[in-house]
């Protein structure tokens, strides 16, 4: 094994671990970054042509699987059903395989296929992991639609039903202030609620992406029916707006609390 090789793997497992405490722990945004960011440089590896690689085919094929998972344990996360897809206990049976990536010659522990790259990174990337994404020759340019992501539908829920003697709190976002309001790539804004501890009490939900954009603001018109009476919230917590867009440039999502 070769020394670049080696600092990879302890890479990759360090990142693995740091998702699984994050989850293990609730944090789950933090968790879900985590996943996604190493998901990107695994189906990076997976993909990379056989004279840029020190991974066999078939190694590389694993990597392309243990990069599903993550994203199937990621999206479980974002889901708002109670039901979760992918558990936790499941993608912990992945980290001694990602370690011994090199010897392991068993059967994959789950139907699963690799998933093609990822082209939006997730926000924080290079700073996580301290790897340098190579631009992309003769690729798609900042201007291109290829290099937009997909928009952003919206996650919204219902308002819970009315309950006596307890209180629904209704937001309505109308607009937010920026001086380059103008240039900003379908942005949409993350609300979600939180203990002292960061922890997530409701599920996290996400607007349509806004619906116009006039001078310095950016127009939303939308209704968030936070998910929790209010006299069930633990005491100090508190609800986050996060505000994301497209940066084609740099080919992530950038957030702003």
């Amino acid at each position: 094994m070769s020394e670049v090789t080696r600092s990879l793997l302890q890479r990759w497992g360090a990142s693995f671990r740091r998702g699984a405490d994050f989850d293990s722990w609730g944090q789950l945004v933090e968790a879900i970054d985590e996943y996604q960011i190493l998901a990107r440089h695994l189906q990076k590896e997976a993909q990379a042509q056989h004279n840029n690689s020190e991974f066999t085919e078939e190694q590389k094929k694993t990597i392309g699987k243990i990069a599903t998972c993550l994203e199937l344990r990621s999206a479980a996360l974002q889901s708002t059903q109670s039901q979760e897809e992918f558990k936790l206990e499941d993608l912990k049976k992945l980290e001694p395989i990602l370690k011994n990536i090199l010897t392991y010659n068993k059967e994959f522990p789950f139907d699963v296929q690799p998933v093609p790259l990822r082209r939006i990174l997730a926000p924080g990337e290079e700073e996580n992991l301290e790897f340098e994404e190579d631009e992309e020759e003769g690729g798609a340019g900042a201007g291109s639609p290829d290099s937009f992501p997909a928009r952003v539908p919206g996650t919204l829920l219902p308002r819970l039903p009315s309950e006596p003697g307890m209180t629904l709190l209704t937001i309505r976002i109308e607009k937010i202030g920026l001086k380059d309001a103008g240039q900003c790539i379908d942005p949409y804004i993350t609300v979600s609620v939180k203990d002292l501890n960061g922890i997530d009490l409701t599920p996290v939900q996400d607007t349509p992406v806004a619906s116009r954009k006039e001078d310095t603001y950016v127009h939303f018109n939308v209704d968030i029916e936070l998910q929790k009476h209010v006299e069930k919230l633990t005491k100090g917590a508190a609800i986050f707006f996060e505000f994301k867009h497209y940066k084609p440039k740099k080919r992530f999502t950038s957030t702003k609390f």
